[in-house]
């Protein structure tokens, strides 16, 4: 018997790709198994993202990030999600080596947490590891405009596409990406109108973050969409203000306990 939940179909690969231009796809990140089964009827994509280690390990940025850290989220994950596709992110220095490399990782991501397909960032040299990873079976979803792994290089986490240069430059990447095979291609903050060149321009749907409503699909961080700390990007919409919430319950139950007015274990336990 499936160890999927019977009568639930969890959507593919090709499902994906098959949205371009249709009903926008629905994605967010996602990082543990209670989590992924709340969001899991919502969305089309979790995407076990390397912001984990920001959102959940506390790190200044995502270059920390290890492969034993996406394996064990994206296995989280898995074990709560039964209808998403289900994508992880391949972290800084898992990849950037060479298509060897890559394939080694992106194997150990697959089998190890069953998730459906790694993301990799798409910079100027990662076409052909994309290339040899569809080749070799692997489904990868690409990412363009702002990398978050390249915030050494570019100084800081800067939105792309400001001169002509740069804007050709993002163009040709996504170009790149979708050429050498990936089925998806998130773009992160661009312009509008760029965003729309590069969903016009590519096969693959796109999946926008700060670039507007003309891409073929959306993705946030969840924990920013859910209102879970005090600064988010100013693109980000909150859905919800648990900071708050959360604040205001622990608050409750510190006072309930002491002012003595919450239950003692034992008549928890053994209350008739």
């Amino acid at each position: 018997m499936s160890s999927q939940t019977q009568g639930v179909k969890r959507l593919t690969v090709p499902d994906i790709r098959n949205r371009k231009g249709k009903t926008p796809l629905v994605c967010l990140t996602c990082y543990s198994a209670p989590t992924a089964r709340i969001m899991d009827p919502h969305c089309d994509v979790l995407l076990v993202g390397d912001s984990v280690g920001m959102v959940v390990h506390g790190l200044p940025n995502t270059i920390g990030v290890t492969l034993d850290m996406m394996i064990l989220h994206g296995q989280a994950v898995m074990r709560g999600a039964t209808q998403a596709l289900v994508v992880v992110d391949m972290p800084f220095g898992s990849y950037e080596a060479g298509p060897e490399q890559a394939f080694e990782n992106a194997v150990r991501i697959l089998k190890e947490t069953g998730a459906q397909a790694v993301k990799l960032e798409s910079g100027p040299t990662v076409a052909d590891t994309i290339r040899y990873l569809v080749q070799r079976g692997i489904p990868v979803m690409g990412h363009v405009g702002l990398r978050p792994q390249a915030i050494n290089v570019d100084g800081g986490f800067k939105a792309k596409g400001r001169n002509d240069a740069e804007r050709e430059k993002v163009i040709l990447e996504a170009v790149s990406t979708d050429e050498a095979g990936a089925f998806a291609i998130v773009v992160e903050g661009v312009a509008a109108d760029l965003a729309e060149e590069i969903t016009r321009r590519v096969s693959a749907p796109t999946i926008g973050i700060g670039a507007s409503n003309a891409c073929d699909g959306q993705i946030l961080v969840s924990d920013d969409m859910l209102g879970l700390f005090d600064w988010t990007p100013k693109f980000v919409r909150h859905y919800a203000e648990l900071r708050t919430e959360i604040g205001d319950a622990v608050a409750s139950y510190a006072k309930d306990v002491r002012d003595r007015s919450f239950p003692a274990q034992e008549e928890t336990y053994f209350a008739k």
